[in-house]
């Protein structure tokens, strides 16, 4: 699965504004509009405003964006999160994040304080996922570097790993071994202060559901979507790579960057096409993923091919 960022909708155009001006009462309640929403074609109700990043592509209905979901921590198969997340994934909060490795300031932060800080009301993105297959979801996050400032990374943090949950009571899929537990990815630390660059908390007005990587997970629009790891415990500032979950579980087919590249096919399947749910044509797959304008100088003099 890869991301595109796109256009950002303000709550207050889409929920009332005394619901909206409580950030808590608007994830809580949310979920109301969003399953009203759902039944009905994807742009229905949302009015938006273009970002600077923005895009016309209609929405994909709630029903496909929390069912079909690549979460191995709940199982293999695309359907397995939220048929299984129900019975083993039910507690969520508290939640809490620990910080720390090359910073100033480390330390384990709940999620409400990690995320209170910042205007939720404003931070509504509407973005593209795509990787055999692909959506358009409107997501509820915040920057990641809005966050990752507060605990003044040092000259000597070059990257920024992260860590999901690793509890196999809660996380079933956690008993195989599939990959080597728990999963972890990283950016570069200019990747991760990239605006593009999200920590989402909820997607169609409402909180993130446990299939789709609750309480928090990272989205990065221009990168295949394994990197937009789910569920996050963790996230360390270091002086060196991380060699990631699925490096070690595939190394020739999965590199540290995983930026979008048409012309770069995954070793048993071409990545020139991706098909968006709903539709059973293929389209061509963007470089970065449409988004080269704003991401490609990250990579001046970089083989891309090499550095897959």
């Amino acid at each position: 699965m890869l991301i595109r960022a796109g256009s950002f909708i303000r709550e207050s155009e889409v929920t009332d504004k005394a619901l909206w001006l409580d950030r808590r009462r608007f994830l809580a309640l949310g979920a109301a509009g969003a399953l009203a929403l759902s039944g009905l074609p994807a742009e229905a109700g949302l009015s938006t405003i273009k970002g600077p990043f923005s895009t016309d592509e209609p929405l994909t209905p709630r029903k496909d964006v929390t069912t079909y979901n690549n979460f191995y921590e709940l199982g293999v198969d695309k359907s397995d999160p939220a048929q299984l997340a129900p019975s083993y994934f039910t507690k969520t909060k508290p939640w809490s994040v620990a910080i720390d490795g090359e910073c100033a300031k480390p330390g384990t932060v709940g999620y409400e304080d990690l995320i209170k800080p910042h205007k939720l009301e404003d931070r509504i993105y509407r973005l593209r996922c795509v990787e055999a297959w692909s959506m358009v979801i409107p997501w509820v996050g915040i920057p990641l570097a809005d966050v990752l400032k507060r605990f003044e990374p040092n000259s000597r943090a070059k990257f920024v790993e992260f860590t999901t949950l690793q509890d196999p009571e809660r996380l079933p899929g956690q008993r195989r071994a599939v990959i080597d537990w728990p999963y972890v990815e990283g950016l570069r630390i200019d990747e991760a202060m990239h605006p593009l660059t999200l920590l989402a908390v909820g997607l169609y007005g409402e909180e993130l559901l446990p299939q789709s990587g609750a309480p928090i997970r990272l989205v990065v629009p221009w990168k295949y979507g394994f990197k937009s790891i789910k569920s996050i415990v963790r996230i360390r500032f270091a002086e060196t790579p991380s060699k990631t979950a699925w490096m070690k579980a595939a190394p020739r087919e999965y590199g540290f960057y995983a930026n979008v590249n048409p012309a770069v096919d995954h070793p048993r399947w071409s990545q020139g096409s991706e098909r968006r749910i709903g539709e059973f044509r293929r389209r061509a797959t963007l470089p970065f993923n449409g988004y080269a304008e704003q991401v490609a100088a990250l990579y001046t003099g970089m083989d891309l091919a090499a550095n897959f």
